[in-house]
């Protein structure tokens, strides 16, 4: 009886062999058949057996209207006033003086904040370069809207988050607020 020389799997082929094997085995768990999702109904309309939600291609879209202009809301909480907050940001962020700390101080107060309640850092680096970001809050109804903006994010970022133990939302140095 002659004896085959034992082969071994190289480090190289182990990889492969795993590869091939679960793939087969995953192969059997895919439908052989594509599966129609059942149409879903709206509220208000009851669907035909058969009949799908999507527009066909001929239809108009609906027009969509515009989304309200935010409010400031004097009584409410800082989520009710987080819509105006973040729109005043973006409307700065699309004008020339997105890069200035001090435009987006004077739009939050000129929609109803309170200046003395905020907070800026730095829209300029200690040798003059513009800062990669921005930072503005303001404490309202005890807890804090923060805002960021700058190249280094990218759009706009606006959150509510808790006021710190210090009594302020932001952490670091910030620049006075005299004007």
């Amino acid at each position: 009886m002659t004896r085959l020389p034992r082969r071994t799997l190289t480090a190289t082929a182990l990889p492969a062999v795993i590869a091939i094997a679960a793939a087969m085995m995953l192969a059997g768990c895919t439908p052989t058949e594509p599966v129609d999702p059942a149409p879903v109904a709206s509220d208000t309309t009851a669907l035909e057996p058969g009949a799908t939600t999507a527009p066909s291609e001929d239809a108009p879209a609906a027009p969509q209207e515009p989304a309200a202009p935010a409010v400031f809301v004097p009584d409410g909480n800082a989520a009710a006033n987080l819509p105006i907050f973040t729109q005043t940001v973006q409307s700065i962020w699309a004008s020339d003086s997105k890069d200035q700390g001090r435009a987006y101080i004077d739009a939050l107060v000129g929609v109803g904040f309170d200046k003395a309640a905020m907070q800026v850092t730095a829209d300029r680096t200690t040798i003059g370069d513009q800062a990669e970001s921005i930072q503005f809050s303001v404490v309202f109804a005890g807890e804090c809207l923060i805002g960021q903006v700058g190249p280094a994010t990218g759009e706009p970022h606006t959150v509510v988050a808790p006021v710190l133990s210090t009594g302020a939302c932001l952490v670091g140095g910030t620049r006075p607020i005299d004007w």
